[in-house]
């Protein structure tokens, strides 16, 4: 194809014909324009069409580190929520022990034990040039905040985290029924944070305390009912925050899903 350009152009000018030279010229030129703009667009063509297969890679693989999100959060909201009613049925004992079963109440203070805390999975599909690939844009903004909207959750976990550590575990401890809820806790807890859910495997009979602590000291602690209360407190908020959080997964995965279809 050179040799054939060069040969009209050569014939151009033997004959002296240079006007029809510069025309043939600036038309080779134009041609080799179109030529370059035609290899731009096939590459950028091939460019987007690799980028929408990667694209449509970590759309998947979000989709399956949301659903497991979604999962995990439930639980600890369920946890909660079953927290918030032992606690209330706590104070109820509290302001009426006279018909209360002493089972009962350590049943609802192993229950109080649980330490709930939201743990998502971590990854790099997130990343700023993983982002670049994701060209819906809602999509884009609910996944760049995750990361903030996750701390709303964890920030408030924490003060019922620090609450069992610094306060529960020494009251039940002073009270002597230390042995009898962690006892309940083993074996009558639901312990959906186990990673196989080897809920069974978990169980122990540690048995009770040879102390017995009558249902009256328990219901006369002050600390006790204050701490109590504080879960209540705790739960409902991070419940709430948790809530939020979930409605920002099932909208990030109805946007995952629009775009996988496409």
């Amino acid at each position: 194809m050179i040799k054939f350009f060069r040969k009209i152009r050569q014939k151009l000018l033997s004959e002296n014909k240079f006007s029809k030279y510069l025309l043939y010229a600036v038309g080779e030129i134009i041609l080799v324009v179109i030529g370059i703009l035609i290899a731009l667009q096939i590459n950028n063509w091939n460019e987007l069409r690799k980028d929408g297969i990667k694209e449509q890679v970590i759309l998947k693989q979000l989709q399956e580190d949301y659903g497991t999100n979604l999962l995990q959060l439930e639980q600890k909201i369920d946890s909660r929520e079953k927290m918030i009613t032992s606690a209330l049925r706590l104070l109820r004992a509290f302001d009426n022990p006279d018909e209360i079963v002493r089972d009962s109440v350590i049943k609802d203070l192993a229950e109080l034990r649980n330490d709930p805390t939201f743990d998502p999975i971590q990854n790099d599909l997130t990343s700023s040039d993983n982002l670049r690939l994701i060209r819906n844009q809602d999509l884009k903004r609910l996944l760049s905040n995750w990361s903030s909207d996750v701390i709303a959750v964890i920030e408030i976990e924490k003060n019922w985290s620090k609450s069992v550590v610094e306060q529960y575990d020494p009251i039940i401890s002073d009270l002597g029924i230390g042995r009898d809820i962690y006892n309940s806790w083993m074996n009558d807890v639901n312990h959906n944070w186990l990673l196989d859910k080897n809920v069974k495997d978990y169980k122990e009979e540690i048995g009770t305390s040879r102390f017995s602590t009558t249902l009256n000291e328990i219901l006369n602690s002050k600390n006790l009912e204050s701490l109590i209360s504080s879960c209540i407190v705790i739960c409902k908020g991070a419940n709430l925050q948790s809530e939020a959080l979930r409605l920002r997964i099932l909208e990030i995965l109805d946007l995952i899903e629009n775009e996988i279809k496409k």
